[in-house]
């Protein structure tokens, strides 16, 4: 651990790639998130432009100027599992060494370590801009929360959602997310349903005896393997969906026919769907098997046609993508507020072992997200 994170203090006046290395020294894994919540908020506290609030470990700091409008900003401060990639450290890419890593990779000046990625950098950004900017041209919420790599009911974002509201209320959204500096509209939706076939147990030596719940399974898999992606057009972008199969159990032990088996299956699909089509739609194609639905999020609608979406489009210079990944924007869709992921990092390296950031990167988020919030 860096002599940083032993002394619990950031300085925000830092440039945003150091602040980047100072928060990903300080371990956060989801659920142990508040020493961070504690450093973020002691540094925002001398900043009287800010009112800063805190639910949990989750921080939330506003302006309140009086403008026409209002931004909420998010980025959530809690990682995945470290797997001895902290603390973190600089490593310079040649070309060849970038043309050899994942596609797209450019050469230059990383930082390396947990949560470099996802997302300590985006909210680096975030964090330097919301000390540095006393009056922008939007009255401004920045949300850090925690635990949103873990189960949708301890998201800090959801949490504070239902218990504040109205510390979410906003004309536009932007979460932090890593998008390689470009800007990602709206998400797909996900849910997660056990698929469940029974049959009868009998020792394996006399199966005639038994009914094998495994054997069951062989058409769920057939028709997962065969299944072809949709690519579905959304107010001008293209989501392209996935259904798979991402963990299968049955059995009780080596001689004996199984009287159960689960396939377990994520379905990943398009904006213009809500959950209960989406939900209908697995209903479809495996309504003759037991169905338990495990896990359902909402996708986002990019709500690029907004006029601030239009501004902030043309003050970072971006071509807006759709995002395949569900971030926490379909939380802000949910409301009424058209949201957008913009944020430094290739998510091909968020939660890799050698999760890793260009520096160059993180400095030309800082400065496009500066001139939207300044420009108008």
């Amino acid at each position: 651990m860096s002599s940083f994170a032993s002394a619990g203090a950031i300085d925000l006046t830092l440039p945003s790639t150091e602040l980047t290395r100072l928060l990903c020294d300080i371990p956060s894994e989801s659920g142990d998130e508040a020493t961070i919540a504690d450093a973020i908020e002691a540094a925002l506290a001398p900043y009287g432009h800010l009112e800063v609030q805190r639910l949990g470990n989750t921080i939330i700091a506003r302006t309140s100027l009086g403008r026409a409008q209002r931004v909420a900003i998010a980025g959530h401060i809690d990682t995945v599992p470290i797997n001895k990639n902290l603390p973190t450290k600089l490593e310079r890419l040649s070309p060849e060494q970038a043309a050899a890593d994942v596609p797209g990779t450019s050469p230059g000046e990383y930082l390396w370590g947990r949560g470099t990625v996802d997302m300590k950098a985006g909210v680096a950004v975030q964090l330097r801009l919301a000390a540095e900017l006393v009056a922008p041209a939007v009255d401004v919420t920045w949300i850090w929360y925690d635990n949103e790599e873990v189960a949708s009911d301890l998201n800090g974002l959801g949490l504070l959602a239902e218990a504040r509201p109205e510390l979410l209320a906003a004309d536009f959204a932007i979460l932090g997310e890593p998008t390689k500096g470009e800007v990602e509209g709206g998400c797909n939706g996900t849910i997660r349903v056990d698929i469940r076939t029974r049959g009868r147990r009998a020792h394996s030596a006399r199966a005639w005896v038994g009914d094998n719940a495994i054997h069951k399974a062989a058409p769920i898999l057939a028709r997962l393997a065969a299944f072809e992606p949709s690519t579905v057009p959304v107010e001008g972008l293209e989501y392209r969906e996935g259904l798979n199969a991402v963990r299968i159990y049955g059995g009780v032990a080596g001689n004996v026919i199984p009287d159960e088996c689960v396939v377990h299956v994520n379905y990943r699909f398009a904006p213009d769907k809500t959950l209960d089509e989406a939900e209908a739609q697995l209903r479809s194609w495996f309504g003759e098997f037991e169905l338990d639905f495990v896990d359902r999020s909402p996708a986002a609608r990019p709500g690029l046609d907004a006029p601030l979406a239009r501004g902030f489009l043309e003050a970072v210079g971006a071509e807006a993508k759709p995002k395949y990944g569900w971030t926490d924007v379909a939380r802000f869709s949910a409301l009424g507020i058209p949201a957008v992921n913009y944020g430094p990092g290739d998510p091909l390296k968020a939660h890799a072992d050698d999760e890793r950031v260009l520096l160059a990167e993180i400095t030309r988020v800082e400065e496009g997200l500066r001139s939207w919030l300044t420009s108008r």
